[in-house]
């Protein structure tokens, strides 16, 4: 019965259970972590261990049934990166996300973005802030890159191409993060535009190593900025400017328009050499 579903509701029903049952594990763990004994993180190496099951499951295809080991290797993606794609992949990612950024800066002057809540650090001590949000950013960069970029965008690819799959993957991988109480529809161009950062530096290198690095390391630099500036993941300043609509259209929206254009053409000549470079190497 499976093998005769389309391959694009296969993609996404294995991508999502994938996900879920990553990212659920480390949630509940929180939580249960904030009822009792917060002052010791020990959520975090609970999450450590159940993540190296679950890699060794889901990407390493380790374990029963054999029968589809090689599938779960396959749809993982988890492949490895030539050492020359390195420093293009990891280069084209970080501008593109700066690119991302920039476009919120503009998005904010056209409408108002909501505000980021997240749990208070100054009721835990430091150490437990500092493990929960590390291990926070590793599920998020191992199992949603593993998910969506490999399970989900993968399988969608090879049968749909990769404008499709990275436009059904950015879909879900916003809806996903609905969850949130205050991520709503405002905030789809944004994880849309981060989930085509992402995928395609994975239609790229055929990889999702450094779309993992760049995420975690994203989360990382998001949370400091929260915890430290108040500023959401989406603001690009932590106090937001008032809309064109209120203030009118000044030199800073302008500014933010035009370092946006040229980040933009940048980004796309980054991925071109990406792409071109990873071409090159497979001939």
């Amino acid at each position: 019965m499976w093998s005769r579903l389309p391959a694009l509701v296969r993609a996404v029903a294995a991508g999502l259970a994938v996900g879920l049952l990553g990212t659920l594990a480390w949630a509940s763990l929180v939580e249960a972590n904030i009822r009792y004994w917060p002052t010791v993180p020990w959520a975090t190496p609970a999450m450590a261990c159940i993540l190296i099951a679950w890699w060794l499951y889901f990407a390493k295809g380790l374990g029963w049934p054999n029968a589809t080991a090689e599938a779960r290797r396959r749809s993982a993606r988890a492949n490895r990166v030539r050492e020359e794609l390195w420093g293009p992949a990891l280069g084209a990612g970080a501008l593109g996300l700066f690119t991302t950024l920039l476009l919120q800066g503009v998005l904010a002057r056209l409408v108002t973005l909501p505000q980021q809540r997240d749990l208070d650090p100054s009721q835990y001590p430091v150490l437990t802030v500092v493990a929960w949000v590390v291990m926070s950013a590793v599920v998020a960069g191992v199992v949603e890159e593993t998910a969506f970029r490999g399970y989900v965008q993968g399988g969608i690819e090879r049968r749909h191409g990769l404008t499709t799959a990275i436009l059904v993957t950015g879909g879900l991988f916003g809806l996903s993060h609905f969850t949130h109480p205050e991520v709503g529809l405002v905030l789809l161009p944004f994880y849309l535009m981060v989930a085509a950062v992402y995928g395609l530096l994975a239609a790229a290198t055929d990889s999702t190593y450094p779309s993992m690095v760049l995420h975690a390391g994203g989360n990382i630099f998001s949370a400091l900025g929260f915890f430290t500036q108040g500023k959401s993941e989406w603001q690009l300043t932590a106090v937001p400017a008032p809309t064109i609509w209120q203030a009118g259209i000044d030199g800073s929206f302008l500014a933010n328009l035009a370092m946006l254009v040229v980040a933009g053409a940048a980004t796309v000549i980054a991925y071109r050499g990406l792409f071109r470079a990873s071409l090159r190497r497979a001939v």
